[in-house]
């Protein structure tokens, strides 16, 4: 592990959510990945995730993003902390902008941004994942979702109304709309994986 320079101010970020839920999703994780190829993380946050993942998925190569400057410079951070050689240089990414900057993955990967977004970045999320995935490539989401029309718990429904009282187009999604949306961009869904803390992992793969 890299020794950080004391002249260097720390630019890593810390979510504790991000530790609480890294092994849950990394358990789903190594189930549905392949053995091998490039991982994309869509709005890889603070990298806590990405350099958690890489780090016990040795054989992937992990491609890191987020469009928020601070936040790559939290990811480039931690990446260097953790002293990874399978993790690339974070991309300025948005979903919602085309091209993304990479050609092609085996994986893709989001992580608690569909109800922190607006339904337009959902959408573009698949379309984008879409042309860079093969067929049986994995788009994998996580997240809180209601289903069939009713929240799982008060607490996702306290969430829900604290994300749209921040911004009108956030919120919970439904989870059929997105297997709806996933269906309709030619991905086939697999049975949802139920999570700690009322969450759920969505396991798409391309056709």
């Amino acid at each position: 592990m890299n020794t950080p320079n004391p002249n260097l101010p720390n630019l890593r970020q810390h979510s504790p959510s991000a530790v609480r839920n890294r092994e849950p999703i990394l358990t789903v994780l190594q189930q549905v990945l392949p053995q091998s190829g490039i991982v994309l993380e869509i709005a890889s946050g603070t990298g806590q995730h990405v350099t958690h993942f890489a780090s016990a998925l040795p054989a992937l190569t992990w491609q890191p993003s987020d469009p928020d400057a601070q936040a790559r410079a939290s990811v480039a951070a931690w990446i260097a902390h953790a002293g990874l050689a399978n993790v690339r240089a974070p991309l300025a990414l948005d979903v919602r902008r085309m091209p993304w900057g990479i050609d092609a993955a085996s994986a893709v990967i989001c992580i608690n941004m569909v109800h922190i977004s607006p339904w337009a970045a959902t959408e573009a999320l698949f379309a984008g994942a879409g042309r860079i995935l093969e067929r049986g490539g994995v788009l994998f989401l996580y997240g809180p979702y209601r289903r069939n029309g009713a929240h799982t718990a008060p607490s996702n429904a306290a969430f829900d109304q604290q994300l749209r009282l921040r911004d009108a187009e956030w919120g919970v999604r439904d989870m059929e709309a997105v297997v709806e949306l996933a269906a309709a961009a030619a991905f086939e869904g697999e049975d949802p994986v139920a999570m700690p803390a009322n969450n759920f992992s969505l396991v798409f793969r391309k056709r």
